[in-house]
């Protein structure tokens, strides 16, 4: 250990005359503890909830959308499906039918996006459709089924069983005029993404029933593709122009949520910024306390320069005693803000409305890469802190130091 780390670790630790000094000392250390800490759960909460609804949003959505620029069905996709299972990076390739409609069920009527699937593809990449919360998938033969979301069975009074009433948003041309296409179905099972938006306002079914239902025959509402790296799929977009007609559009799963990903991502930065100021307070009394401890101990720098000590030894002990406080700030707020992460994911601590935020609790999430910035920012700005009384402490007349010893 150098010299001046001896000194600079015994100015920290010894006890003085100046109580004030100590006082102050402690709420530095303590000020920046508070700040690392309220930025370490600020981040992992905002950190958390984003990965968590972009989990669910993902699990019931598609990577990316590929459909008929006129939104009249998208003919021919078998051949599409054979030209995009050919890029690489894709995991599968699945047609949907999607489509409003109306859904009547014992207790009451409610509008509901109806979609048709093919299960046997779903079911290699949802595991929501794997393990449904009751019953099963529609059987291929015998009556027409249709799969409930959780809280849209709840809301119509529909269990596994009973018969709902779908009728269709669109209109078709009959002897009798244009008339609204209805059809009863048997509910089969009930399904839970997770993602309260979604299993309250969807109903599945078999893509040749709604096919049939709809009468796109051998079109579909469009392609989902999902893909391995998720991030990629702006890049992947480009791919998949390259091996499509020019009537089809391609949509990716940042375009369809980019308002959500957005301000999450905006209210993640004010927030860092925000709580950063405490860090940057708590630095405001560092440099109040080194001041006052050069003031305290004028004398000692005196002896010091006259026994041989450089002006740059001098200011090492001050940046080292001003470091010492800001590591021991940030080491302690670190491993609080971590304890709180993990004790709130434990035990669930923070419960929120789950039609309005989509989960039933906050979860926290600890990015290597945010904890990394955290402390930096915070070491940095402790560091800085003392440059200017560690410089004034260098600049001590000896001479006018030991004048009155």
């Amino acid at each position: 250990m150098s010299f001046e780390s001896f000194i600079a670790r015994r100015y920290l630790t010894a006890k003085r005359k100046q109580a004030f000094i100590s006082v102050i000392t402690f709420i530095s250390i303590l000020g920046i503890d508070i700040g690392v800490m309220a930025l370490i759960i600020a981040i992992s909460l905002i950190t958390g909830f984003q990965r968590d609804v972009q989990a669910k949003i993902l699990g019931a959505t598609s990577h990316l959308m590929v459909q008929d620029l006129v939104d009249d069905g998208l003919p021919d996709y078998a051949k599409i499906m054979e030209r995009i299972h050919g890029l690489k990076g894709v995991k599968s390739v699945s047609p949907i039918v999607l489509s409003w409609t109306l859904i009547t069920g014992p207790s009451k009527t409610q509008p509901a996006m109806l979609k048709g699937m093919d299960f046997a593809l779903e079911k290699r990449q949802s595991p929501w459709i794997r393990e449904l919360e009751s019953g099963q998938i529609p059987p291929e033969t015998g009556r027409e089924g249709i799969l409930l979301g959780h809280d849209l069975s709840l809301s119509l009074g529909a269990g596994i069983g009973d018969v709902v009433t779908v009728v269709a948003a669109s209109t078709s041309l009959s002897p009798m005029g244009l008339m609204t296409k209805r059809k009863r179905f048997l509910v089969t099972g009930i399904f839970a993404t997770g993602l309260f938006e979604f299993d309250n306002s969807t109903a599945l079914m078999a893509l040749p029933s709604a096919q049939k239902f709809f009468g796109l025959e051998d079109r579909v509402s469009y392609l989902q593709v999902m893909i391995e790296k998720i991030f990629a799929a702006p890049k992947f977009k480009e791919d998949l122009r390259s091996v499509l007609p020019p009537t089809v559009h391609v949509t990716t799963w940042m375009e369809l949520n980019r308002p959500l990903f957005s301000a999450l991502k905006l209210e993640k930065n004010l927030l860092f910024l925000t709580i950063a100021l405490i860090v940057f307070v708590a630095s405001l009394n560092i440099i109040a306390t080194l001041i006052l401890m050069v003031m305290e101990k004028t004398r000692d720098i005196g002896i010091l320069i006259a026994m041989g000590a450089t002006s740059r030894n001098i200011r090492k002990i001050f940046f080292l005693q001003g470091s010492l406080i800001g590591v021991i700030g940030t080491a302690a707020g670190t491993a609080l803000g971590l304890l709180w992460c993990v004790l709130a994911n434990a035990f669930k601590l923070i419960k929120v409305p789950v039609d309005i935020y989509q989960i039933s609790h906050v979860p926290f999430y600890i990015n290597l890469l945010d904890l990394v910035l955290i402390i930096g920012v915070s070491l940095l700005i402790s560091f800085l802190s003392t440059l200017f009384p560690s410089h004034r402490a260098s600049k001590v007349d000896p001479v006018v130091a030991l004048k009155y010893e």
